[in-house]
């Protein structure tokens, strides 16, 4: 941990589900010492969603909370409790940072919101993530990534042209607001040096989603500047036709694959297809001749059907085409540039057995990222943490689980 970039930054962490614990995950796979806070009995409850190791739906084999959870120390904590309320006061004195997840009215409803923090310590950075932030009509409202993604502004331009806006899959939304979260986190952190106190980081879900750089901003930039309203997009068989050469995602032997036309590049899907011949045919002399396109088609199409995604790849490398195989899981993690790379990392688990991680989102020379321990189990740590960090001895732990405090 010497050699982490963040192995001098100290956090207290009870967020649950995504967007937090994956702003934590960021802190402490980057050296951060994360003490995960979790209900006594219950945990996070992404332990309870999948994919679960082996399909077993037990608390420590959910593969999304092992993901978000790797390099943190995990205790149990009553936060309703009278004594885990003083416990958890107790340990905001001894950190740098806390973040939590929670509706806006929980925390200070808990008598734990950053005004009774800061008293505590002056220098706490408290980074809370909510639906729709602490402020304002939307405050206390629940939300789901599909709500957060639609009133975002970015599902209007995904799907089809003429049909229903969809969302894409999976919680992108999720990962942004974490991603975001762990960069004010950090700025917030250093700039305790320069201000000498700490603040409140409010991160809204929402906002993220409507200011992220993957399209939304320059969407709303758009309309902003010129009235512009961004449409669905238009497939290029519903669209005009322009060029004869192929744009888009198209299917191969072995899957899919992608690819880009320029009107200067027809010398090239020539030289990629091995079929010089086609160079002189009269039907492709005009590369915006949309009435052949459909020939050219026929050719690309059965071409494609021989050759499996790899070879199409190559193909179209060595004939300066840009293009690039649609890669499916599997093919990911088996990806040779990723090997070489070793952008997977694998680590011992106490019930799952050895576990296969993604790695580093961003590689420093001087202080690398580390895989140090796998995601604690439901209160793994409440001895080491509460007997070194706060005092108390193995009769006072047992007395706090009887009570339901740990």
């Amino acid at each position: 941990m010497e050699d982490s970039a963040l192995s001098n930054v100290k956090v207290l962490d009870s967020s649950w589900y995504i967007a937090g614990p994956y702003c934590t995950k960021l802190l402490a796979d980057y050296g951060a010492d994360v003490i995960k806070v979790e209900k006594p009995g219950e945990g996070d409850p992404a332990r309870r969603i999948g994919p679960f190791f082996n399909d077993d739906r037990n608390l420590e084999k959910s593969g999304l909370f092992l993901h978000l959870n790797t390099n943190k120390r995990g205790i149990t904590l009553n936060l309703k409790s009278a004594e885990g309320k003083r416990i958890f006061k107790e340990m905001v004195k001894k950190v740098d940072i806390v973040v939590e997840s929670f509706s806006p009215r929980v925390m200070p409803g808990l008598g734990l919101g950053y005004k009774v923090l800061e008293k505590i310590n002056p220098k706490i950075i408290m980074t809370s993530i909510s639906n729709f932030g602490q402020t304002g009509p939307y405050r206390d409202f629940k939300a789901s990534e599909i709500v957060e993604y639609a009133m975002g502004g970015e599902m209007y331009s995904s799907g089809i042209a003429e049909r229903e806006p969809l969302k894409l899959g999976g919680n992108v939304g999720q990962y942004q607001a974490g991603t975001m979260a762990a960069v004010a986190t950090l700025g917030a952190f250093y700039g305790v040096d320069l201000q000498g106190e700490g603040q409140h980081i409010d991160i809204s879900i929402m906002e993220t989603e409507a200011g992220d750089a993957d399209r939304r901003s320059t969407h709303i930039m758009g309309y902003l500047a010129a009235g512009v309203i961004t449409n669905r997009w238009v497939p290029p068989r519903e669209a005009a036709r322009i060029m004869i050469m192929p744009s888009g995602v198209y299917p191969c032997k072995d899957g899919f694959i992608n690819t880009l036309s320029m009107p200067t590049w027809f010398p090239r899907y020539v030289k990629a297809l091995g079929m010089p011949e086609l160079k002189d045919d009269p039907r492709f002399q005009n590369v915006y001749n949309s009435e052949t396109a459909p020939e050219f088609d026929a050719i690309w199409y059965n071409w494609l059907a021989d050759h499996t995604k790899q070879e199409v790849f190559e193909a179209c490398m060595e004939a300066k085409i840009a293009s690039a195989p649609v890669n499916n899981a599997e093919d990911v993690v088996n990806y040779s540039h990723l090997k070489d790379r070793e952008y997977f990392s694998e680590i011992e688990h106490p019930v799952t057995g050895r576990i296969t991680y993604t790695g580093a989102p961003f590689k420093l020379s001087e202080s690398p990222w580390q895989l140090r321990s796998p995601a604690p189990l439901l209160g793994q740590h409440n001895e080491e943490i509460y007997t070194r960090i706060l005092g108390y001895d193995k009769k006072d732990l047992a007395k706090l689980k009887e009570r339901g405090v740990i």
